[in-house]
């Protein structure tokens, strides 16, 4: 019945757990973020004790009402990779901020539950200390790939992640195994080798990190590694053999007109232009000063000769990053 009214609201598919069923998951953060693996994302230290433990985050909790909601794009985005022109956004960062759309689908269907079955809830979408993806394994959505997002057998990996906490005690479902096998396709294709071992990640490295995250200066090593993209990757996500059974997303608000733009035109924008040009998009997040910057490490390894002028106008960007990285650009181009 659930799954029905979340199908009704756009959900690809929907699993129940409850909320002590990661217990592994305070141990895993843990050695992540002593290694340092989590870079400038400080945020991830401040509350960990709620993200190792679901019930402590709320707990009058008895369940977990884990949704999925596909994304998956209608081409092959390594093919953005080749524009050296253009810059490469990742595909859920390409149209409406998916919280815009996700959350208001959530509510509505937590108010159905609570018509229906009464008790209380609460939502998140990637907005509280919830480890999403752990709890989707365990409520059989998918599993933790050897690239560390999750997979599912019929969606792939392109879906967006919703929790609903409730204190409905309802019947969990059976978690799911790992199928990854021998594969090592998401491992191999990383431009940074951002991936220690399988299963394993160290941000630091990781090209949506340092694009998204990531304040100041690049290291030189790995912005010569960065190619064209200027916001998130998509490699290890978009050469997953499992992605054959991902049917392209219905609802277009996911996709739109920030697919592949001009890198003459990113590194051009002004502060007003930035927030116009992106606004409610995810894009807006992380502000003119970063997408600029990316976007002239993209100039850098564009070979184009014809950007030089573009990053010669912003050697002198009030922005130290910025204007560090026309200078490396400009000399890339030289």
């Amino acid at each position: 019945m659930v799954l029905d009214r979340a199908r009704d609201e756009g959900f690809s598919a929907v699993g129940v757990t409850t909320p002590d069923a990661i217990p592994q998951a305070a141990g895993r953060l843990a050695a992540f973020l002593d290694a340092g693996r989590h870079g400038q994302m400080g945020w991830l230290e401040e509350r960990a004790g709620w993200r190792g433990d679901p019930a402590a985050l709320w707990p009058a909790a008895r369940s977990v009402v884990m949704l999925a909601e596909s994304y998956a794009p209608g081409h092959d985005p390594l093919d953005d990779l080749g524009r050296r022109d253009r810059g490469a956004i990742s595909v859920y960062a390409q149209g409406k901020d998916y919280h815009d759309i996700v959350k208001p689908r959530l509510k509505r269907l937590g108010r159905w539950m609570i018509e229906r079955f009464g008790g209380e809830i609460k939502v998140f979408v990637d907005t509280a200390p919830v480890m999403e993806k752990p709890l989707a394994q365990a409520a059989g959505l998918g599993w933790q790939g050897k690239h560390t997002n999750l997979l599912s057998r019929d969606l792939g990996n392109w879906f967006f992640l919703g929790a609903i906490f409730t204190t409905l005690e309802l019947p969990p479902d059976a978690p799911e195994g790992e199928h990854c096998g021998s594969c090592r396709a998401c491992l191999d294709i990383c431009p940074t080798g951002a991936f220690p071992a399988p299963f394993q990640l160290d941000a630091r490295r990781c090209i949506s990190y340092l694009t998204i995250e990531h304040r100041g200066p690049v290291d030189p090593e790995l912005r010569a590694r960065m190619g064209n993209r200027v916001f998130g990757c998509d490699d290890c996500l978009a050469v997953c053999p499992w992605n054959k059974f991902a049917v392209a997303a219905a609802d277009l608000r996911h996709h739109g007109p920030h697919r592949a733009p001009a890198l003459a035109e990113l590194a051009g924008l002004d502060d007003a232009g930035f927030r116009a040009r992106f606004a409610g998009t995810p894009v807006k997040r992380i502000g003119r000063d970063r997408l600029v910057r990316n976007a002239l490490y993209a100039i850098g390894n564009s070979s184009i000769p014809a950007f030089r002028p573009v990053a010669q106008g912003r050697c002198e960007d009030a922005d130290p990053a910025v204007a560090d990285a026309a200078r490396w650009a400009l000399g890339r181009l030289s």
